[in-house]
C-alpha cells in the first residue's frame, strides 16, 4: 500500500506523541486493531463517511464503540473526521507502524509458507533476515500459500528473499527452455 502525504503526517505525529510517552506499544496495539474494525466493518465506515450525518454525531459514534482505546489514538481518528480523512487510516497505521518498529530496532516482515511456522521457525527466521537487513529482530506475520511447494518466501520492506521450491523450479525452466 501507497501511502498519501497527509496518512504520513498523521502517522508521524501520532508516533512523536507515543514516543514521547514511551507508549509506542499500546498506540501500535490500538490503532492496528481499529484499523481492522475500520476496515472489516462496511457499515462503520459508510457511516463514517456518510454526508447526511454530522461530523458530532460521527464523533460520537468512534468515541462510544472505540471507548477502551488509547486516548491519543482515539484523538486522531476524531481529527481525521473533522477534516473528512477517516480514509486515510490505515495509511497512518502502516505510517506509524514503520517508524515505530525502527524506533524499537525491529522490521516487520511477512513470510510466506506452505504451513503454519512453529515458533523455533519464526526465531530462527528472525535471526537468520534480521542480520541481513540491519535489524534485532524481525516481526513476522505468516501467510500460508499451498503454491509455494515447499520453502519459504520472506518480504521485508521492499526485499524479497525467495527460496521457495516454485521459484527454484521457475528458475530451472528459464535455464532449460531459454
Amino acid at each position: 500500500m501507497i501511502e498519501s502525504t497527509v496518512a504520513k503526517r498523521y502517522g508521524a505525529a501520532l508516533f512523536e506523541l507515543a514516543h514521547s510517552k514511551q507508549s509506542l506499544v499500546e498506540v501500535g496495539q490500538d490503532l492496528q486493531e481499529i484499523v481492522k474494525a475500520i476496515s472489516s466493518n462496511e457499515e462503520l465506515l459508510s457511516v463514517l463517511n456518510a454526508p447526511k450525518i454530522t461530523t458530532s454525531r460521527k464523533k460520537a459514534i468512534v468515541a462510544e464503540v472505540f471507548a477502551g482505546a488509547n486516548t491519543d489514538v482515539i484523538n486522531t481518528l476524531l481529527l481525521l473526521l473533522d477534516k473528512k480523512r477517516i480514509n486515510e487510516i490505515a495509511g497512518v497505521e502502516a505510517t506509524f507502524k514503520k517508524l515505530a518498529a525502527d524506533a524499537q530496532g525491529y522490521a516487520e516482515a511477512t513470510v510466506y509458507s506452505t504451513r503454519a511456522l512453529t515458533t523455533e521457525e519464526e526465531v530462527e527466521i528472525s535471526a537468520a533476515f534480521g542480520k541481513l537487513v540491519g535489524k534485532s529482530k524481525l516481526n513476522i506475520t505468516n501467510v500460508i500459500d499451498a503454491s509455494l511447494i515447499g520453502g519459504v518466501r520472506v518480504q521485508i520492506g521492499n526485499y524479497t528473499y525467495d527460496s521457495t521450491i516454485a521459484a527454484k523450479l521457475e528458475g530451472l525452466k528459464k535455464v532449460l527452455v531459454g
